[in-house]
């Protein structure tokens, strides 16, 4: 079986991920302390022992996911398997940043602190209200970006997550965004309803944020990934430290092209999707975009004991 590795993105975090991990497995835990060290606070304990309020602040949030799912695949490298068993990596939105680092592409603490950096970038954007996401169901991506057109009347709306066929997220101003929830009920979407995010991620309006992460790339260095990137903005694999700089620069205001990144795995012969870290939300799109691709996701240390039973 041919095996892609994809890392979860904001949404998945729950307070003690990964805890388990870090009990079970040494390598997981040094994660844990690694990204503490690179943040110069302990993020672990905001993970397992916080207030979920707190842990969902993006600024949080994409470092802490990032160390759940760097934490799991340590330990699945503890029980021999490794990233180099994979086709490819990729990863949604911040998940991108989780696959590099799986992939050596970036250090541990260099993606702990880009993240940091990220989180707080996307959220200073934007005011807080000003701007909004949607999810619109039932629609596919070309119908919803038509609709996000039709809802900008001179504001910015977007189609910024296309995740699978029949779930399409809108950003951008909150009346715009309100704009297309009412047209996609019109059109026959299933459901239509605003997202509890904190900021409009994926659209024009996070223009300042992608300035500062072209600034924060620069400052790094950038490794050929062992396996090659699904990158999310261009739905095709990429290995070339110039390129994976200047995409995680336009993935900030881009697109998450994530049904066409499963579609393009799937046609390079994919047909075994693990998911690493927090939660089985991309699992759950993998299987809506392409049954044949079986999906496991592992998050816990029963997850890899079921691997090896």
């Amino acid at each position: 079986m041919t095996r892609a590795f994809v890392f979860p993105g904001q949404g998945a975090q729950t307070i003690g991920m990964g805890k388990a991990l870090a009990e079970a497995y040494p390598a997981a835990k040094a994660i844990f302390d690694e990204v503490d060290e690179a943040l110069g606070e302990k993020l672990s304990a905001l993970i397992w022992d916080g207030e979920i309020e707190a842990l969902t602040l993006t600024q949080n949030a994409q470092p802490a996911l990032m160390a759940t799912s760097l934490a799991a695949l340590r330990a699945l490298e503890s029980e021999g398997y490794a990233v180099t068993d994979a086709a490819f990596v990729a990863g949604h939105s911040l998940g991108e940043y989780s696959a590099l680092a799986a992939a050596g592409s970036l250090s541990i603490g260099d993606t702990a602190r880009l993240l940091r950096i990220r989180g707080e970038a996307m959220q200073k954007a934007v005011p807080v209200g000003v701007g909004a996401m949607a999810a619109l169901l039932g629609l596919d991506f070309k119908a919803v970006k038509e609709i996000a057109e039709e809802a900008a009347q001179g504001q910015v709306c977007q189609a910024a997550n296309d995740n699978d066929p029949g779930q399409v997220v809108v950003s951008g101003h909150k009346e715009a965004v309100e704009r297309a929830v009412e047209i996609a009920k019109g059109k026959g979407a299933k459901r239509a309803v605003l997202l509890p995010v904190s900021a409009p991620f994926h659209c024009a309006l996070m223009r300042p944020a992608a300035e500062v992460m072209a600034e924060a790339l620069d400052n790094v260095d950038i490794h050929v990934p062992f396996v090659p990137l699904v990158a999310n903005v261009r739905a095709a694999a990429v290995t070339d430290p110039a390129t994976i700089r200047s995409l995680l620069v336009e993935q900030v205001t881009g697109s998450v092209r994530w049904r066409e990144s499963v579609g393009y795995m799937a046609a390079q012969g994919v047909t075994e999707i693990w998911e690493i870290g927090a939660g089985k939300a991309l699992s759950g799109m993998v299987r809506r975009i392409d049954k044949s691709i079986a999906c496991t996701a592992i998050g816990t240390p029963e997850d890899i004991a079921k691997l090896k039973s």
